[in-house]
């Protein structure tokens, strides 16, 4: 794709939404994986009271919707506005006090997880079954779709097509036969430092274009003195966040 072409795929335009001003793509396809659909609100005459607090509404206790799950609230129970950047809101929306601390959580991700994604880290990248590896530069595409490694060779893994991924560990007690493991999804990123394991890589399973299996790459981080090993552990952790994101969007 050209970088002409690549502009005007990622272009985007302001819109207002009954929710509120949003910068969203131009094209709907191509959208960040990590963005939400605004949510349906619940018809006001389906509404008659507060969904949290069961307070009855009238002249005085007004009705207020929740940007982000599109329930009906009091203003007691949906007063916060906090900034909900996965549904492109241009500035801080109302949202209930459950999506409000979702949002809070998410929000670290945006302001420094995701940017370190986008910067991008050096691994020792080998493909299924593969003992041969090569060290690249993995990094997130601008428009936050793909996966870029870059090396030798050149690969691009649409982020929607990955399936799963599983961070790769190493280090526990003597007597134990094996020196890897892998941490489910869902779990935890492994401490590197005061804990019986550290991560050291992760495994990614996708599916590739025109294959009928699902394919794996690994990263590994490298050791070494210049600080890289350093990025690649919060490259990881980022990416793993990222997974998490992706992963409980699907389930919504």
């Amino acid at each position: 794709m050209s970088s002409e072409v690549a502009a005007r795929c990622d272009a985007k335009k302001l819109v207002r939404s009954p929710s509120g001003l949003r910068m969203v793509p131009e094209h709907r396809a191509f959208g960040s994986p990590f963005d939400l659909e605004e949510p349906r609100w619940v018809p006001d005459r389906e509404c008659p009271r507060c969904m949290q607090c069961d307070a009855k509404f009238d002249f005085l206790t007004r009705k207020h919707h929740c940007r982000r799950c599109g329930k009906c609230f009091c203003d007691k129970c949906c007063g916060q506005k906090v900034a909900l950047p996965r549904m492109c809101f241009v500035d801080p929306v109302r949202q209930c006090a459950a999506c409000a601390l979702v949002s809070r959580k998410e929000a670290e991700f945006f302001d420094k997880q995701l940017r370190l994604l986008l910067s991008g880290a050096t691994f020792l990248v080998s493909f299924g079954n593969s003992e041969n590896s090569e060290t690249m530069v993995c990094r997130l595409s601008g428009n936050q779709r793909y996966l870029l490694l870059d090396g030798a060779s050149h690969h691009e893994i649409q982020v929607t097509h990955i399936a799963a991924v599983q961070v790769l560990t190493e280090g526990f007690p003597a007597g134990d036969k094996d020196t890897h493991t892998y941490t489910s999804l869902l779990g935890s990123l492994p401490a590197s430092e005061g804990g019986a394991a550290r991560a050291t890589g992760m495994s990614l399973q996708f599916s590739a274009p025109g294959a009928e299996s699902v394919a794996q790459l690994k990263l590994t981080a490298g050791e070494d003195a210049h600080g890289s090993r350093k990025q690649a552990m919060a490259w990881l952790a980022a990416m793993h966040k990222a997974a998490k994101l992706l992963y409980e969007s699907r389930d919504q």
